[in-house]
């Protein structure tokens, strides 16, 4: 934005590293203009006394980038990290200090266990206040340290600029994750010459590139030695943009793939080589194929426990090649043989020219004979024909979207039903909270994703909620009805929380403690009328077609569908915390399964 446009007056000087007539503004000033200058879309933000001066700020001079009130500082974080999932950029969240700042704790530890790029800018008292329990005071940068990838307490008006640059950087590069920016009171006040930095200056920070050639030969050598090799994909993938490099590899040497949750979306599911998600909810033929794989090559995941199991039962006859980013994530929880540190994408093309096609017939034939024993698109229906099968409505979703979509799924049955029966085939099309299990991540998180499709990508986003999660963060819909998002919400409601019911059902003698929801739950059809929005709801089977149809007619404002579904189903497969990935639980034997637990 050029100097002149700004509507507060400024004075010129000599800037820090010597520019000349660099204009001299406020703190808070600094703050809008460097984020315009970091090519800042959208801030999702809920203002504060101490953020006041910066919302001033913002109001005189009318940035480049658009501000989104939201109606609480946890769906604000939320919304930005389905922001960042969905377009690649990083999300932004102004939020006052106190209870603003420790509001958005949630989403930052959310952003932080599933890497994703944000930037929280949080008010703080004065300066000489700090550490004397000022009204408002918390010590943001002590309490988001541990969920950080990096926090900044500013103190000077003149670093003020150059911290902004440094937090996008830290924020986007490398293993991507949140950031932390805490801007006192007295320096949003305080006047500085304004010149935004070329470059981070951040020495020391680097950031992995290509791997290490001798370990790219290392691996080419394994691959071609393996007989049941096996692709194992996170979501590093996703964020390295590799999708396209690893499809390659995949079909080149005709390699089966397995996604995490957070790699749904890198490989087509629609694919031959597709195996769909592993671990406690995977499929029984992609654990089955994990436990017997002689090869499995991670790329951008890291061996999460919802995955492994009991680890050291995990792939107990396969050599490990972990593609990763991050240094600290290689053999952290499996040992792997060969380490590719680096970039996903550039390593896999590095790796590709190297690799040749293979023979895995007899692999492939194996994985299907497992895949026929427990098919894994089916499912009983309800005794009672006349309630809806939970996993119909995914179906139907994907009937209706054919994929061409982006699906955000909030926490529990719903979450994993979506991983499951949704045949992902495009990139960012998934999200969702996996390391933190965040209910309440999904509204606000797709009302950040359908900010997104505004900034070039043009797909439907649809959320997928249970009644628990949904209530959770459901003042969010507003702020999607006041800016038109035509978000598609479908709250699959068991009147339970459903997968705490699960548990409870299968390992606690049917004791269901305090998971009952239906003396308190609201009528979702008027909830989503009093926010401005469509209510619509099916009670049969009949009905769903109908309001998914319905749903799809409105393009000015969120759609709220309700389904009724019975509180006795369950997700299968699934591994018992601590056990074995072959040691499932399925619906064809798991009343012995579950005895002998």
């Amino acid at each position: 934005m050029p100097t002149d446009s700004l509507q507060s007056p400024s004075r010129s000087s000599t800037s820090q590293n010597g520019a000349v007539n660099a204009p001299t503004l406020k703190g808070s000033e600094i703050f809008v203009r460097a984020l315009e200058e970091e090519g800042v879309d959208r801030v999702f933000g809920h203002p504060g006394g101490a953020v006041i001066k910066i919302y001033d700020a913002m109001e005189r001079i009318q940035p480049s980038y658009d501000h989104v009130l939201v109606r609480h500082e946890q769906g604000g974080t939320h919304a930005a990290e389905g922001y960042a999932k969905a377009t690649g950029r990083v999300g932004t969240v102004l939020v006052t200090s106190g209870p603003g700042a420790t509001n958005t704790v949630t989403g930052i530890a959310d952003a932080y266990l599933d890497s994703v790029p944000i930037v929280v800018f949080t008010g703080q008292v004065p300066t000489h206040l700090i550490g004397n329990d000022s009204f408002q005071e918390t010590d943001t940068t002590g309490v988001t340290r541990s969920i950080t990838k990096h926090n900044f307490l500013v103190r000077d008006v003149n670093e003020l600029a150059s911290t902004v640059k440094q937090a996008y950087h830290i924020a986007r590069t490398g293993r991507p994750g949140p950031v932390v920016v805490d801007i006192p009171k007295d320096v949003q006040m305080d006047e500085a010459p304004f010149v935004y930095p070329e470059e981070p200056g951040l020495d020391g920070y680097t950031v992995p590139g290509a791997a290490a050639p001798k370990q790219v030969d290392r691996a080419a050598k394994m691959i071609e030695d393996a007989d049941k090799p096996l692709l194992y994909v996170g979501g590093g993938t996703i964020n390295a943009d590799a999708p396209e490099a690893l499809t390659e590899l995949a079909r080149k040497a005709n390699i089966p793939v397995t996604t995490t949750l957070h790699g749904l979306g890198a490989f087509p599911e629609t694919d031959d080589l597709a195996l769909g998600w592993l671990g406690m909810h995977g499929f029984y033929h992609t654990n089955m194929a994990v436990q017997n794989a002689d090869l499995i090559m991670a790329v951008g995941a890291r061996f999460d426990d919802r995955v492994t199991g009991d680890v050291d039962e995990w792939a107990p006859n396969a050599k490990i090649i972990h593609v990763d980013i991050d240094p600290s994530c290689i053999s952290k929880n499996v040992y792997a043989d060969c380490a590719l540190i680096g970039d996903a994408q550039d390593v896999l093309r590095q790796l590709l020219p190297k690799v040749e096609p293979k023979d895995t017939d007899d692999w492939l034939a194996q994985i299907d004979a497992w895949r026929a024993d427990c098919p894994p698109y089916e499912y009983e229906t309800p005794d009672d024909e006349d309630q809806i099968a939970p996993e119909s409505v995914v179906e139907a979703l994907y009937n209706k979207t054919k994929g061409d979509a982006v699906m955000v799924s909030d926490v529990g049955q719903h979450q994993m039903w979506v991983c499951q029966y949704y045949k992902f085939g495009k990139t960012r099309s998934h999200i969702s909270s996996g390391g933190l299990g965040t209910m309440g991540f999904g509204l606000p998180a797709a009302m950040g994703a359908a900010f997104g499709m505004r900034e070039g990508r043009d797909l439907d986003v649809v959320c997928v909620s249970g009644d628990g999660g949904f209530v959770m963060n459901a003042q969010e819909l507003s702020v999607a009805a006041a800016h038109g998002l035509p978000l598609k919400i479908a709250v699959l409601n068991n009147n339970y929380l459903g997968m705490v019911r699960q548990w409870q059902s299968l390992f606690h003698e049917d004791r269901f403690s305090h998971t009952d929801l239906k003396p308190t739950n609201p009528d979702f059809v008027k909830l989503a009328e009093a926010h401005h929005c469509v209510g619509l709801r099916a009670t049969t089977p009949d009905e769903i077609g109908e309001v998914i149809d319905q749903a799809w007619a409105v393009d000015d404002r969120p759609v709220v569908m309700e389904f009724r579904v019975p509180k006795e189903e369950m997700v299968f497969p699934m591994v018992p915390s601590g056990a074995a990935s072959d040691d499932m639980l399925t619906e064809m034997f798991n009343k012995e399964k579950i005895a002998e637990s």
